[in-house]
């Protein structure tokens, strides 16, 4: 069936939230709930840029027979959300399904009518797509079946971590993502300092959701981890089971802007992919449901030259 149009009303609505307001609220409508389809494949990239090396990564996720793309901030860096807009439609499509957070690059266009929120806010319209808060910023859906939370620590707005540990308590789903731009430092391989506070981390953690962050411009993935803040391995195998109280930290951030060196390490750190180890453009991508397995998905991060630099399978075990 054909996703159905908005009505005259609550377009109306949304439009008077936007002027008066300068926020697009999430699109609340009450949905049939969705199972996850078998083998559904999710790109996760951060901090794009405009230009070829964006679009080649656009080109990959296509390629690669992505299903979504959730973007963990920093858009295109010139605060054009138009010219950021029709880079990913020209390879992607109008109706395909994009998410994405705020980056630190992304506040000045962020707000008001043709910002990178109202776009991502039409887009969510335009597939149907019901969901909770602020976009964004603090906002939560459910997308296939799959429970993604989507948040700003360290770049806008407030209370972030009990927002997360709320939403992660309203929803049963074997598979929630949270998902941010900005790091504490331990949490990254390159050059960022703390700017999110341990929270956001802990109650994901807690709520055994994945965290995916961008901000620093490399890849890297740790181990299965049983304490965030103080980067406590409960495991090392590349088959991670989650749980509430475990997971495991991804930052995905070479999605076309630039690819910095390797300044840090330590034990908690499972892959590591930077300009240091002759690091590519790319994506993570998440397989779920792989071959009607509800709780297994399949991980790997390919560059645009077709280097697949890691790959690992997640077990849900979130009850």
């Amino acid at each position: 069936m054909p996703p159905q149009r908005l009505s005259r009303p609550v377009i109306a609505c949304l439009l008077l939230t936007v002027i008066l307001f300068g926020v697009a609220p999430c699109l609340s409508v009450a949905q049939p709930s969705e199972e996850t389809p078998e083998n559904f494949k999710i790109a996760f990239i951060g901090d794009q840029g405009m230009g070829p090396d964006a679009r080649a990564v656009l080109r990959l996720i296509r390629s690669e027979g992505a299903h979504a793309v959730i973007h963990a901030g920093d858009f295109d860096y010139d605060d054009d959300p138009a010219a950021w807009e029709a880079q990913i439609e020209d390879v992607l499509g109008p109706e395909f399904p994009y998410f994405a957070c705020i980056g630190n690059h992304d506040r000045e266009a962020w707000r008001g009518p043709g910002g990178y929120q109202d776009r991502l806010q039409r887009r969510l319209a335009r597939l149907r797509i019901p969901c909770d808060g602020d976009l964004g910023v603090k906002s939560s859906f459910k997308y296939k079946g799959v429970f993604i939370v989507l948040v700003s620590p360290g770049v806008m707005g407030s209370d972030h971590d009990a927002y997360i540990r709320e939403r992660l308590a309203s929803d049963a789903s074997p598979w929630s993502i949270c998902v941010w731009h900005k790091n504490m430092r331990p949490m990254q391989v390159g050059g960022k300092s703390d700017e999110t506070g341990w929270g956001v981390y802990e109650e994901a953690r807690k709520g055994g959701a994945l965290i995916i962050t961008g901000h620093e411009h490399s890849y890297s993935r740790t181990h299965l981890l049983s304490d965030i803040q103080n980067q406590t391995v409960a495991g090392r195998s590349d088959t991670l089971v989650i749980a509430q109280g475990r997971t495991f930290v991804v930052v995905s951030g070479l999605g076309g802007r630039s690819i910095r060196r390797q300044r840090r390490t330590g034990d908690e750190w499972a892959r590591i992919y930077t300009r240091d180890q002759g690091a590519s453009y790319g994506a993570l991508f998440g397989v779920f449901n792989v071959n009607g397995v509800e709780n297994r998905a399949n991980f790997y991060f390919k560059d645009i030259d077709g280097k697949v630099v890691d790959r690992f399978v997640v077990i849900s075990d979130v009850k």
